[in-house]
């Protein structure tokens, strides 16, 4: 990938046809394509620019604090002048973010090995930041005069999915910050030594005052500020015997679990997530067994862990290595990512129609592969590889591990894009934490 580089700005060369491949290996990647295709108006513009980004119709790209642009080429050749805005961090936000990255020492050693952490999105994510951007953050500008994203826009952004790929500073760049000064700003928050404020003395009342003025009521206090980490909840490993029908390790699990979903619904609700989203539909038992399961993959293979995970399996029917694979889904999707898992349904009518519709348009002539359809399953023959149809018109990639099908991937709009990630090597990583709760 060649670059020129300035403090602001960064131009990089056209890049050769995508034909046959995905425009997007990285979960960064994928996210930055699922914001243009879930955002766009028109479905039709998207495949367009799709096939015109994979022809290689796109030609270089420049970079700079909220814009991208580039010249793409038209079927017939006339050329258009493509832009995609998408708003700055302000200098707080980004004050915060270089905050979080340097408490913890991987996540600077993952930035300068060209990738983005996944807890340093979550966190900032946590404190109010979108790092990446959601539905209809990307603002479209083209001089075809479309007033959405158009083939041009579109095509410009599955380019830039290609670059962010290789270099996730594309994208800081874009929110605001060149890669240098970044850096900088970094190195001289993890050399600096961090100083105890003197606690403010504590203002008094004198009682008579107080009482004699009772019936002036002060103004309510200021909101305290969020804890950074949820809190954690007493140990039950008492001299006491418990009750014969609990178990202090599933207890202590279910309050820790508890308090950590208490501080993101905080979180959400501090930063107004909550009435943005509205009320979520309450899981079932069964989702809510894989939540907690998915919630102890980092908690170590322990006489508890084990304990609670085998209650899980057994209070919803499913053997250990069943929920170990019904945790590897939700870690990729939720609840969304469960589904598809485990049920099998008939596509019919309009559902069949549009499947269809993207299947004939996510490849060019003669590329597309041979798929084996059983219900919303379309199995590729030959390779180990599935598609998988959501009920909301998504694809989910599949691929055959030690013979049973494995979620392989972030699902996507495009077939062909999720097709693709069936042999990323973010699917191989997720198969670790299956194995660590079978």
């Amino acid at each position: 990938m060649n670059a020129y580089d300035s403090e602001r700005e960064r131009t990089f060369e056209a890049l050769p046809p995508a034909h046959g491949r995905g425009f997007a290996q990285s979960w960064w990647g994928r996210a930055w394509l699922a914001a243009l295709e879930g955002g766009a108006l028109d479905g039709e513009q998207v495949r367009t620019g799709r096939r015109l980004a994979r022809a290689g119709a796109v030609g270089a790209v420049s970079v700079r604090p909220g814009r991208i642009t580039a010249v793409v080429q038209d079927r017939d050749g006339t050329g258009y002048r493509a832009d995609v805005l998408l708003d700055v961090l302000t200098d707080a936000q980004w004050d915060r973010f270089l905050d979080l990255t340097v408490e913890r020492a991987g996540h600077v050693a993952a930035l300068l090995d060209r990738e983005m952490p996944p807890h340093l999105v979550e966190d900032v994510e946590t404190a109010g930041i979108e790092l990446l951007p959601g539905l209809g953050d990307l603002e479209a500008e083209c001089g075809c005069d479309a007033w959405d994203h158009c083939g041009h826009t579109a095509a410009l952004c599955y380019q830039v999915a290609r670059l962010l790929d290789q270099d996730p500073f594309v994208l800081l760049l874009l929110r605001g910050r060149a890669e240098q000064s970044l850096l900088a700003d970094l190195q001289a928050r993890s050399t600096a030594v961090p100083t105890e404020p003197e606690p403010a003395p504590q203002a008094g009342v004198d009682a008579v005052e107080a009482y004699l003025a009772g019936h002036v009521l002060p103004p309510l206090p200021a909101v305290p500020e969020l804890p950074e980490q949820p809190g954690v909840p007493p140990t039950l490993d008492t001299e006491a015997p418990p009750p014969g029908d609990v178990e202090p390790a599933a207890l202590e699990t279910l309050a820790a679990r508890t308090a950590a979903q208490a501080h993101a619904l905080l979180a959400e609700a501090v930063r107004g997530g909550a009435e943005r989203r509205g009320p979520a539909r309450a899981l079932t038992v069964g989702e809510d067994a894989v939540r907690l399961a998915a919630g102890l993959a980092g908690d170590g293979d322990t006489d508890s862990t084990r304990s609670v995970l085998d209650r899980l399996a057994a209070g919803t029917g499913r053997s250990r290595e069943q929920l170990a694979l019904a945790v590897r889904a939700w870690r990729t999707g939720g609840v969304a990512a469960l589904a598809v898992l485990e049920e099998e349904w008939a596509v019919e009518g309009e559902a069949l129609a549009r499947a269809r519709a993207a299947l004939d348009t996510a490849w060019e002539e003669g590329e597309r592969p041979v798929l084996r359809v059983r219900g919303n399953r379309w199995t590729v023959a030959g390779p180990a590889g599935q598609l998988r149809l959501g009920r909301d018109g998504r694809w989910w990639p599949y691929r055959k591990e030690r013979g049973r099908w494995v979620p392989a991937g972030d699902a996507a709009q495009d077939p062909a894009t999720a097709l693709a990630a069936v042999g990323s090597e973010e699917a191989e990583g997720a198969e670790g934490v299956a194995e660590a709760l079978s």
